[in-house]
């Protein structure tokens, strides 16, 4: 939590200080104080700078957001898939759901325990978690139903172990598709071009204080923007809490039938 703290902090004041440096070389290159004309410039171009950064901002901040949302529901998803195949392995007949609910019960562990962390770090999938999962969709395949009922329960299997493999593809494409360095240096950009057109304004305290407020602003934006951007590092992590709430009631399940 301190390390997060201290990144929103950077963050911030780092955006306060590029601000007033950008606005204070302004004011020492143009020397003597603007006349009217160039605060009337000057104001038309902050105007259409500040309209443009906005824009840049609001869309790239919206679109991780939405992102972040989608990739919750995606694990939603998944853990409900995790959940019908390990029940319905049951439902299929207890002489065939055993190597099934081994499968992919180990695979939920993976996920929680291994994949995660990969996700974080290196922003790659686990393979050992392919592994339990080819193994479950193989047992499933080789499921000869004798009735209507296993039939449609194979099928169902069949269909979420799809689900669960389109999930995890989302899942990796969600890191690489990480912001790009044009965002950060179009922001970053944006700041400083906003700030030196307000150098016809005279560094009075008030005027100080409006663009520290304005450089505030950004950076918290800017850290958002940040902390969003990858769902599998602090300070935005997201918890595999939905996969970990199943992984509980495989093994509530388990330990009621004594298996």
């Amino acid at each position: 939590m301190i390390v997060e703290i201290l990144l929103g902090a950077l963050f911030i004041f780092g955006t306060v200080a590029l601000t007033l440096a950008a606005y204070f070389l302004m004011r020492l290159i143009m020397g003597s104080e603007a006349e009217g004309h160039e605060k009337e410039l000057a104001s038309s171009i902050i105007f259409r700078v500040a309209a443009l950064h906005g824009l840049i901002l609001a869309l790239v901040f919206a679109q991780e957001m939405v992102e972040y949302q989608q990739l919750k529901y995606t694990m939603a998803i998944e853990a409900g898939a995790i959940a019908d195949i390990y029940f319905d392995a049951g439902r299929y007949g207890e002489t065939y759901k055993a190597p099934i609910e081994q499968a992919i019960s180990a695979y939920a562990a993976e996920v929680i325990d291994g994949e995660w962390q990969s996700l974080g770090d290196k922003g790659r999938l686990s393979q050992q978690a392919w592994v339990y999962w080819d193994a479950a969709y193989q047992h499933v395949l080789n499921l000869v139903p004798v009735n209507k009922r296993q039939e449609s329960l194979r099928s169902q299997m069949l269909e979420r172990l799809h689900d669960i493999s389109q999930s995890r593809t989302k899942r990796e494409s969600n890191v690489a598709d990480s912001i790009d360095s044009i965002f950060w240096f179009a922001a970053l950009a944006g700041v400083i071009f906003i700030a030196l057109a307000y150098y016809s304004f005279p560094p009075m305290p008030r005027n100080l204080l409006l663009l520290c407020l304005f450089g505030a602003y950004t950076g918290i934006i800017l850290f958002l923007i940040y902390a969003f951007s990858n769902p599998y590092q602090p300070p935005a992590a997201l918890a595999p809490g939905p996969l970990e709430r199943v992984q509980q009631q495989i093994s509530a399940s388990t330990s009621a039938t004594g298996g």
